[in-house]
């Protein structure tokens, strides 16, 4: 094994240190996954000796990330303790950060989500209010669980936009479509606390990898269908970021020229058909009456197209056709093993028309990589975006040096 010196871009040998590390990174994401495991279950797993895991998991029990609980039978006759993660051994921030406000999730160590609080709701919110959102959110959070604040690894936040590193290691965050100004992510909130950040379709592509619709698949894309869209991109179990962090802004490809105007600026985008308020602009300039613009809007169009309204149903084919040939590029593309569609639209969409849509993206793909995925709906729901978010804490917990601690 290697390692890559990014200053000189020659490849260096692993020390003992390095792949101790790795071990450690690799058993703790292990037992967490898991939720409850033992010390032989991770030696085959990992391929290390029992020796080896049985170090490893005396480590983490004594930085208080892993505890023994309890025993079960083994065919030997002796018992075999079982091995799981401290919930109270770290805590994690997720927040699924939109124009209309905020929901920041609080999770513990075994990825139990144990609250929530939202803040907004207002349309059209400018950058600052998203930062005061975020800071009442946070602040509220800290009231009731003030525990959680002894052990707490920092905030994730899945934002709407392209979230970019500078040379200075800054995240910048560019968010065109909602006409904020550039701004460091750092601005966005006032709490003392580490800040995590990434794009909100990629932290619901990271939910998705880490053990959802896409564990275990090497190739795959994650649709992110709200008021916005998105998309994240997952190679070779992997995901795609690009050179500047912006692989995936498929919302804003443009596939009708002088099209439909997005919120980007630009006409003919994906957005500017497949976003929630595209789709209910259309129903409305098409005859459709209905009230609202959220999750019960879009269902309602979907029922009065099931229920045979004509008017519904025009628009409801035409959004699938669109669909169908925005994906079925995409599969073009990549070639993905799994499609997998989340978002409050997207699931609301899979709900009902699941069938129509492979069917639309298999007509408008080549017909060999259009017969080689298959079809699924995000694994989390609503919560996707904000999950994947924690998981980036989440990794600096699991990725941190030996024989470190959190800090109260």
């Amino acid at each position: 094994m290697t390692t890559r010196s990014a200053a000189a871009g020659t490849s260096a040998p692993a020390t003992v240190s390095d792949v101790r590390q790795r071990n450690r990174s690799q058993a703790l994401r292990s037992i967490i996954l898991a939720g409850s495991t033992t010390r032989a279950e991770l030696a085959r797993e990992s391929g290390l000796s029992v020796a080896s895991v049985t170090n490893l998991v005396t480590e983490l029990i004594a930085e208080g990330l892993v505890l023994e609980a309890g025993t079960v039978a083994s065919s030997g006759g002796r018992p075999t303790t079982l091995i799981e993660p401290n919930p109270a051994g770290a805590y994690l921030l997720g927040a699924d950060v939109g124009e209309r406000g905020v929901a920041v999730e609080l999770f513990d160590l075994s990825m139990k989500r144990i609250d929530i609080e939202f803040r907004g709701g207002r349309e059209g919110e400018p950058v600052d209010a998203i930062g005061r959102d975020l800071d009442e959110a946070l602040a509220a959070l800290r009231e009731r669980n003030p525990e959680a604040w002894h052990r707490m690894v920092g905030l994730g936040l899945g934002l709407p936009g392209i979230v970019e590193t500078d040379d200075s290691g800054r995240q910048i965050l560019y968010a065109q479509s909602q006409g904020w100004p550039a701004v460091a992510v750092t601005e966005l909130v006032s709490h003392d606390i580490p800040i995590f950040a990434e794009n909100g379709a990629k932290t619901q592509a990271m939910a998705e990898l880490w053990d959802g619709a896409a564990r275990g698949v090497g190739e795959a894309l994650v649709v992110l269908m709200g008021r916005g869209v998105g998309l994240g991109i997952i190679s070779d179990g992997q995901l795609a970021h690009g050179s500047r962090s912006s692989a995936g802004e498929w919302g804003h490809v443009r596939i009708v020229h002088g099209g439909r105007l997005c919120r980007c600026g630009k006409r003919g985008c994906v957005e500017a058909y497949l976003g929630a308020d595209s789709i209910l602009e259309a129903w409305r300039e098409a005859g459709g009456d209905f009230d609202g613009s959220g999750w019960r809007a879009v269902g309602d169009l979907l029922a009065a197209d099931a229920a045979g309204d004509t008017v519904a149903s025009a628009v409801v084919e035409e959004l699938v056709a669109v669909l169908g040939s925005a994906l079925g590029g995409l599969v073009n593309l990549t070639n993905p093993e799994r499609v997998i569609i989340g978002g409050w639209v997207g699931l609301r969409l899979m709900e009902s028309l699941a069938p129509r849509i492979e069917s639309a993206i298999r007509a408008e793909a080549l017909d060999r990589p259009g017969s080689q995925f298959e079809l699924s709906a995000s694994r989390f729901g609503g919560d996707t975006v904000a999950l994947g978010a924690a998981i980036l804490p989440l990794n600096a917990v699991v990725n941190q040096p030996r024989g470190t601690h959190i800090s109260a």
